[in-house]
């Protein structure tokens, strides 16, 4: 099968956001930057989880924002896309916009299952995987409007690190059933 000069610039996006997420997921698990595995009990997972949650937040209230403001100086787009057909800007930070609150679901459930059921010595890695969020969502953003090869990376930052959390957590939670 041959590659469209698109899917193989996606394909080296991916690629790269994958090195560096398998890379950050590896160094949280094995060198607790954080120090966390002296910690016990329910508040500080709590705590960490909301501050693991500050970022994606951030993003997403930005991507509300910019649409927004948008919308309120341009008379094309000041009634919403319901009810206007919206011009390309309007299109384009819906489309961000819609992404990120795709991912900040996804986040916010796969950090919290991280939070309450892996070991505490790993939890360095949820304050890591948010700083690739925002990390990723910078990059998605300035990628966007150049195609999707210009921002396989910033999508593949964000979605990847809870993708592999996920695959991770139901792994070790498998063998530890099995066990």
């Amino acid at each position: 099968m041959n590659l469209s000069q698109k899917q193989c610039g996606v394909l080296k996006g991916i690629i790269a956001g994958l090195l560096v997420t398998i890379s950050v997921i590896i160094y949280g698990i094995i060198f607790d930057p954080f120090s966390l595995k002296t910690l016990s009990g329910i508040e500080p997972k709590l705590n960490l989880l909301a501050i693991s949650l500050i970022l994606p937040t951030v993003f997403l209230i930005i991507s509300i924002g910019r649409l927004a403001k948008h919308r309120f100086f341009t008379p094309e787009d000041i009634d919403g896309s319901a009810l206007t057909k919206g011009t390309n800007k309007a299109t384009l930070l819906q489309s961000v916009l819609q992404n990120t609150l795709e991912q900040l679901v996804i986040t916010v459930c796969v950090y919290s299952m991280w939070c309450f059921l892996m070991p505490m010595g790993w939890l360095s890695v949820l304050p890591l995987c948010s700083m690739l969020f925002a990390v990723g969502r910078i990059a998605f953003y300035f990628g966007y409007q150049k195609g999707a090869p210009s921002r396989a990376f910033g999508f593949s930052l964000t979605f990847y690190p809870t993708v592999l959390l996920f695959f991770i957590l139901v792994v070790y939670k498998l063998l530890m059933l099995l066990s």
